[in-house]
């Protein structure tokens, strides 16, 4: 907006010359109020990335060690995740160092959390992916221990969650878990009550809503998953392997609805 106004203020007072350093000045001027108003800043992109990824793991080590014993299952989601994300040498190191970190009893989680919104709670998908990320670990060995399902209504608390928005998102990814690895063709197999009803789960909605409304919530999902936007928001790209599996997940999920409700 101000850099149109300072070419035209700038034109009637200096000519030509004037219309371009008003341009100028204008230009600068957008530029500050957008990044003051919660545009983007590529300054602190690479800080914002760094926060995430050191909040992840070090609720992960939070969460495996709630229940008293870090299991193998845990271990062996925490490996597969540092492998998914690509992530060697230095970078594995330091993953490790964070998730030991965060096992330790005595860990206040308090301070990961208050850096963690100051950095990125502007950012809802950045908070939805944090908190979907943890649930997911939370259940790496098959089951939600009632310490770890305290930790995580605490961290959805401190994110801005209520209590009911938790609820739906923990349906949510016990619902997208069921059709994990099942790829683009898991809904021509998968059919039965219990798959049917885990793939509203997934969701986020019931067999009441109409059609209109189911489309809305799996293109609001797809939307929250798209690359770009987790990319430009502060998820590290190694991360939008991660995000891309959850999407395959809701994607089968909608499939198999369409398929069952005959939705075009």
């Amino acid at each position: 907006m101000f850099k149109w106004i300072g070419l035209i203020v700038g034109f009637f007072g200096l000519g030509i010359i004037g219309g371009l350093l008003g341009l100028f000045i204008g230009s600068v001027i957008d530029r500050v109020r957008a990044l003051g108003m919660g545009g983007a800043n590529p300054l602190t992109a690479g800080q914002r990335q760094a926060v995430f990824v050191e909040t992840v793991f070090v609720l992960m080590g939070k969460l495996a060690k709630a229940d008293g014993r870090i299991s193998q299952d845990e271990v062996d989601h925490v490996e597969a995740f540092i492998k998914k994300l690509g992530m060697s040498g230095d970078h594995r190191q330091e993953a490790i160092r964070q998730f030991k970190l965060g096992a330790e009893p005595d860990f206040d989680i308090q301070p990961t959390l208050q850096k963690f919104m100051h950095h990125c709670g502007h950012t809802f998908n950045l908070r939805q992916v944090l908190l979907v990320y943890l649930t997911v670990m939370a259940l790496a060995d098959g089951k939600l221990d009632p310490a770890e399902k305290n930790i995580l209504q605490d961290v959805a608390a401190q994110l801005g969650y209520s209590a009911a928005d938790f609820n739906r998102i923990l349906d949510m990814v016990l619902g997208q878990a069921h059709f994990s690895g099942q790829g683009g063709g898991g809904s021509q197999q998968r059919s039965s009550a219990s798959d049917i009803a885990d793939a509203y789960k997934a969701l986020g909605v019931t067999a009441d809503n109409s059609n209109q409304e189911i489309k809305r919530a799996y293109r609001k999902l797809m939307s929250q998953y798209h690359p770009d936007k987790l990319t430009g928001q502060g998820v590290p790209e190694d991360m939008i392997a991660v995000a891309t599996e959850q999407a395959k997940e809701i994607q089968v999920a909608y499939d198999l609805i369409k398929k069952q409700r005959d939705i075009k």
